[in-house]
């Protein structure tokens, strides 16, 4: 269907600007020697907008010849054609309609009347239909921009997505290599513990592949996450691992599943791990007007060798926090008096969790 015909507001207005298009033309039929201004409306005014729906078809012209893909040639036949067509169909309307007002005693003289104004007539109704062909083909290009701006929209959330998915996707694997590291080194020293850690093991990936499969999740049940891996290291590292989880008043806001654990892991591996007396590792969460901040602090050992991993986690809250948020998030790391701290900063997010598998 015609968009003008699809909806009344629009055919409402579409009709409005052809009663001043028939205004105008009363003012050429009712010049000097011609029919009053009474007369010259009562003919030009039923005539516009009657015309009005010729000139519908000029949408369907710009759509069967495009400027970008239609020859000059074939483009100045369609649009000469079209307008020379339906200018020329509008002039037996014209008479017919001026010998309606003749016989109901509106118009003196119906012949005379119609062969004064023939050419202005058709030349008025030739421009008319070439202003409808150029708002048509405006609007066509119009449309184009915005299709092409719809589709590299989602070309660029697609190539987040697939690139959301791949960073995803590293965070178990560099996870369980760490961990199943750990149980390996523990059944050798304490087959008991490494049972343990095989079962708490169990119950943190499914309750992580449970909240892996959404976008977004609450902070509340990220943090439950971070202390089901930690339990996971307690085995390990005994009184040595202490905890202090923090959620302030952020539980309800909405994050990235899993966005806090390899932070934690860090803390951990290159913070704890190194310590003689272990250490606490502290997660705490902030919430102000619009950014949320999450920090992991755990104390760092000047001494330590230096790490020979490829630096994984890090990496990989920084590039899903880029791809999430752009400019609007940071994520910065140092240490300063023996704490190594970690800090995300988000935009608030508190709307409803959805689901999916593009995290």
């Amino acid at each position: 269907m015609h968009p003008i015909l699809a909806r009344r507001g629009r055919l409402a207005l579409y009709l409005v600007g052809w009663v001043v298009a028939g205004v105008l033309l009363s003012s050429l039929v009712a010049r000097p020697g011609g029919p009053g201004s009474v007369e010259a409306l009562a003919i030009a005014i039923p005539m516009a907008l009657a015309y009005a729906f010729f000139c519908l078809s000029a949408w369907y012209v710009s759509r069967s010849a495009p400027l970008t893909t239609t020859t000059p040639i074939r483009l100045i036949a369609s649009i000469a054609g079209a307008s020379l067509i339906t200018a020329a169909v509008w002039l037996p309307l014209a008479q017919f309609w001026i010998g309606v007002l003749a016989r109901r005693g509106v118009v003196a003289d119906a012949g005379a009347t119609f062969d004064r104004n023939d050419t202005v007539f058709f030349g008025f109704g030739l421009l008319l239909y070439l202003l409808s062909l150029a708002t048509s083909y405006l609007l066509a290009s119009f449309e184009h921009s915005r299709e092409a701006e719809r589709r590299a929209f989602e070309g660029r959330v697609l190539a987040r997505e697939a690139e959301l998915r791949a960073l995803r996707a590293q965070v178990d694997p560099h996870f369980l290599f760490n961990t199943l590291h750990s149980i390996a080194s523990l059944t050798a020293v304490d087959a008991g513990a490494a049972r343990r850690m095989c079962v708490l093991l169990g119950d943190f990936l499914r309750e992580s592949l449970a909240l892996g499969a959404q976008e977004r999740i609450p902070l509340g049940r990220e943090l439950d996450l971070v202390r089901r891996y930690l339990e996971i290291e307690h085995v390990r590292f005994g009184d040595r691992l202490r905890v202090d989880v923090e959620p302030g008043n952020a539980d309800a806001c909405l994050v990235p599943p899993l966005l806090l654990q390899p932070i934690v892991e860090n803390a951990i591996t290159h913070g704890i791990a190194h310590m003689v007396d272990g250490g606490t590792v502290r997660v705490t969460a902030r919430r102000s007007e619009a950014t949320l901040t999450l920090a992991v602090e755990n104390p760092a050992d000047p001494d330590r060798p230096p790490s020979r991993g490829p630096g994984l986690g890090l990496a990989n809250v920084r590039a899903r926090v880029r791809a999430l948020h752009g400019n609007d998030a940071l994520v910065r790391a140092g240490e300063e008096r023996g704490l190594w701290r970690t800090e995300i900063l988000l935009p608030v997010d508190v709307g409803r969790a959805s689901s999916g598998s593009r995290m």
